[in-house]
C-alpha cells in the first residue's frame, strides 16, 4: 500500500480507503463488516470514511465498537455532517455543527475525528457561520482537519479566499472513468490551494466491476436493485455504456490487473488524487482493490479505455 499527504494537512493516507456508504452498520452483517475493516487493515488501508447520515448513525456506531481496541493514532478517520439526522436536524448552521460533531464522536468512541466534512453545500446557511463553526471545532481538538463534499467551484473558492478560518485540506467528488466533471474546475481549483481529493464512488457505483450484464437485467442484491440506488445509475445502466465497460476488460488484462484495479489506477494517476474510496461487503473484494495501489499502468492503456467510454457516454447523453 502506498500512502500520499492529505493536502497541506501532515495526515498520511493510504491511497485505498475504506468507505461505509449503503454497507456498515445497514447493509452488511456486522461479522462480514468486521471481517472487511480487518482485512483493510491487513492491506495497509489507515483510512476509514464514514458520515454522521450513514444509516442514520448505524455506521458510525459500528465503527466506533470495531475500532475499539486500536491505537487511535494507527488509523485516519473521517466522518460528515450535513444531511437530515432528524425532521429538524441537517445542514451546516453552528448549532447544527456544534450538537453533530459531538453526535458522532460519541456514536465513533473517540475524543476526535482526523477529517469533518461538509457532506454537501448549505445554500441556508451564510458561509461565514458554517466556515466559524468548523474552525471552533479544530480550535476544540474535536477535529484535525476539515474537508468538503461535492461543493461547487465558487463555494470551494470563497471559503479559501476568507481569512481567520481553518482550511479546507479535502474535497470529496464522484469521479471516475464513467463520472469525469471534477476535471472541469474542481481538482485544477484544488491543486492550486492544497486541497486533496478522496473520490468517492470510483468504480461507478460498481458498473466498473464490469459484473452487469448489457443483456440481462441486474443481478439480484447488487447495488442496481436496491432503493437507495433506484434512478440513480439509470445512466450508468444503459446496455450501450455497459457493452463499452465490457470492451474494458481486455485492455485491464493487457495491463496486468482486473477490470476494478484498473478503474482504480486511473483515479490514482491524477496526483491531486490523495485516496479512493472503495466498499466492500467481502474481505476479498478489499483485497483486490488494495492492490491497486502502486501499480504503474501504460498512458496509452488509459486513453483507450477513455475513448471507449466517452463515445459510449456522449450517446447516453444524447
Amino acid at each position: 500500500m502506498k500512502y500520499r499527504k492529505l493536502g497541506t494537512s501532515d495526515l498520511e493516507v493510504s491511497e485505498i480507503s475504506l468507505g461505509s456508504w449503503l454497507t456498515y452498520g445497514v447493509g452488511v452483517e456486522a461479522d462480514k463488516a468486521r471481517a472487511c475493516l480487518e482485512e483493510s487493515f491487513e492491506q495497509g488501508i489507515n483510512f476509514i470514511d464514514t458520515a454522521n447520515v450513514y444509516g442514520r448513525g448505524a455506521a458510525e456506531t459500528f465503527l466506533g465498537e470495531a475500532l475499539q481496541g486500536r491505537t487511535r493514532d494507527s488509523y485516519v478517520l473521517a466522518t460528515k455532517v450535513y444531511f437530515p439526522m432528524s425532521d429538524t436536524d441537517r445542514g451546516l448552521s453552528r448549532a447544527q455543527i456544534e450538537k453533530q460533531i459531538d453526535d458522532s464522536l460519541r456514536r465513533l468512541r473517540t475524543h476526535y475525528v482526523d477529517l469533518y466534512q461538509c457532506h454537501r453545500y448549505d445554500w441556508d446557511t451564510p458561509l461565514e457561520e458554517t466556515m466559524e463553526a468548523l474552525t471552533r471545532v479544530v480550535d476544540s481538538g474535536k477535529a484535525r482537519y476539515i474537508g468538503f463534499s461535492e461543493w461547487p467551484a465558487e463555494r470551494i473558492q470563497a471559503a479559501v479566499d476568507m481569512t481567520g478560518v481553518a482550511k479546507f485540506v479535502s474535497s470529496q467528488p464522484q469521479y471516475s472513468l464513467l463520472w469525469r466533471e471534477p476535471e472541469d474546475e474542481v481538482i485544477p481549483l484544488c491543486a492550486a490551494n492544497g486541497i486533496s481529493q478522496i473520490v468517492w464512488s470510483p468504480l461507478g457505483q460498481g458498473v466498473l466491476s464490469g459484473k452487469y450484464d448489457p443483456d440481462r437485467p441486474p443481478p439480484e442484491g447488487s447495488r442496481a436493485t436496491s432503493d437507495e440506488m433506484s434512478g440513480f445509475m439509470d445512466r450508468l445502466l444503459r446496455p450501450d455504456v455497459l457493452r463499452a465497460v465490457q470492451k474494458l476488460k481486455p485492455i485491464a488484462t493487457e495491463a496486468g490487473l482486473t477490470l476494478p484495479q484498473f478503474a482504480l489506477a486511473w483515479i490514482l494517476r491524477e496526483p491531486n488524487v490523495a485516496s479512493a474510496i472503495i466498499g466492500a461487503s467481502r474481505p476479498e473484494q478489499v483485497r483486490e482493490n488494495a492492490a491497486a495501489s502502486g501499480v504503474i499502468v501504460d498512458t496509452a492503456l488509459f486513453a483507450r479505455a477513455e475513448q471507449i467510454l466517452n463515445e459510449a457516454l456522449a450517446g447516453a447523453a444524447a
